[in-house]
């Protein structure tokens, strides 16, 4: 794709303000892609393509005023440019001056060897029967198998009015497999996905099957798990669990727009403990490979580790460049949308708890009668009162410090900033799971992570009552 070039990215930005306002913004984007899914033998979707696009914003105190469309040449953009200045509907105000344009020039966190296009169809659809070959000869009760692969390289650039000209180029390389077990009138599945900001060699390193033996020992252990127990215990979250309770029960309050409207139980909360002096949580998106990295984010910002939560206190939120500006805080490079068809918004990208001192096996030791978490599934979080329900994908009894039989339908039923004010002994482990996280329609890849966690006291819901 040919991006406008500096002397062309100022022209459309001065058009964009020939009327006033606060801030002009250029976001255009290439997205070449590929998608594969297999079902049962079957090959269900070869797709592959090129999305590419720009987007126009501009800014006027309180207000935004959005424009994009497929239409990429300069002069076209700035006709657009001219058109969205109109909105403002005030033409005695003059015109805003734009900085001049600095290009910048950012490392991506992660190294890509193999290009996912320059490996053909063949080599992509082998990855799934592979799995899926594995994954049925793992038990014979394992009667059904589907996997998806799917490839992204997005190439974007942002220039704005205060001097910003930066590109980017993202890749993710993605495998997910969904095995099948049967034993009599039981059907149980399990699931398990690879994802990160790598190319084709991901899967020498990470073998598909890998994944599809992993899917299919999850589904097999379900068919074995007892109903789970209904009441109160101690609940150990391993670290195999991923992210998911950081991520739903505490990230999605701490984004920048939520905290400013005072939507979220964290709002206004900068300085105050809001967990324990064990916990700390940080969103890093310059970590190598993972699934949530990239060089800048949608708004030219350059990523960044940010410190969310130290020893218990909340230091920070994340951060578009609109809610850092309302709340006068720091630009934390978290301005993430789906595509050139959407507004910026504050978005997590690889959301972690720090790890502790204890070691895991001395964590599950210490608890004589309780639940092992080893896979978390969907759920529902409030983020006004930080209330959540999460659903368990795998866990276990624990019986005097030990794995006892797998439980099976068991959720988790708490509230975000108790559950974190409770947690008594953090691992010295770090396990990571990756998403798609949805929020105002959009959706963008993520990556969540915390160590072996142990929570003295939370709800479980089952369908056994304890005791």
């Amino acid at each position: 794709m040919d991006f406008v070039d500096v002397p062309q990215a100022r022209r459309i930005l001065e058009a964009l303000l020939s009327r006033g306002g606060d801030f002009g913004e250029i976001y255009s984007e290439m997205n070449a892609y590929t998608r594969i899914a297999l079902d049962d033998g079957r090959l269900e979707e070869i797709s592959s393509g090129v999305d590419a696009g720009v987007a126009l914003r501009l800014v006027d105190s309180d207000r935004t005023f959005f424009a994009s469309g497929n239409v990429r040449d300069p002069d076209s953009l700035g006709e657009l440019a001219l058109r969205l200045a109109s909105a403002l509907d005030t033409p005695e105000r003059k015109s805003t001056r734009v900085a001049d344009l600095r290009p910048v020039s950012v490392a991506p966190p992660s190294e890509v060897k193999i290009a996912p296009g320059t490996v053909g169809f063949g080599k992509k659809v082998e990855l799934l029967r592979r799995a899926e070959k594995v994954a049925r000869g793992s038990d014979p009760r394992v009667s059904q198998f589907s996997g998806t692969y799917g490839d992204s390289t997005q190439s974007v650039l942002v220039a704005n009015s205060e001097g910003a000209y930066a590109r980017d180029t993202r890749v993710i390389s993605t495998f997910f497999a969904s095995a099948i077990a049967r034993e009599g009138d039981q059907i149980r599945t399990g699931y398990h996905s690879l994802s990160a900001t790598r190319g084709f060699e991901l899967f020498d390193e990470h073998p598909p099957e890998a994944v599809g033996r992993e899917a299919a020992r999850i589904a097999l252990v379900q068919l074995a798990a007892r109903p789970a127990p209904a009441g109160t215990f101690t609940v150990v979250l391993s670290s195999k669990a991923g992210g998911t309770m950081v991520h739903e029960a505490c990230g999605h309050g701490l984004e920048g727009d939520f905290a400013e409207k005072s939507l979220s139980i964290y709002s206004g909360k900068i300085g105050q403990r809001v967990a324990s002096d064990l916990i700390t949580v940080v969103d890093d998106g310059t970590l190598p490979g993972r699934r949530g990295s990239a060089g800048i984010d949608d708004e030219g910002t350059p990523t960044s580790r940010v410190l969310l939560i130290d020893r218990g206190i909340l230091k920070s939120y994340l951060h578009s460049r609109h809610t850092a500006r309302k709340m006068g805080h720091a630009l934390t490079g978290n301005g993430r949308r789906e595509s050139y068809r959407h507004p910026p918004i504050p978005r997590m990208r690889n959301t972690l708890i720090a790890s502790g001192a204890t070691p895991p096996e001395e964590i599950l030791a210490g608890v004589k009668e309780g639940i092992y978490v080893c896979q978390m599934g969907g759920g529902e979080v409030d983020i006004a009162s930080g209330n959540f329900i999460f659903n368990v994908g795998e866990a276990y009894l624990i019986r005097d410090g030990k794995l006892a039989d797998p439980i099976r339908d068991a959720t988790l039923i708490g509230n975000g900033p108790e559950v974190l004010s409770t947690i008594d002994a953090v691992g010295t482990d770090l396990g990571f799971s990756v998403g798609t996280c949805g929020k105002d329609g959009q959706r963008v890849p993520v990556c969540e992570a915390q160590p072996t966690l142990r929570i003295p006291k939370i709800v479980v819901g089952g369908t056994v009552s304890a005791g």
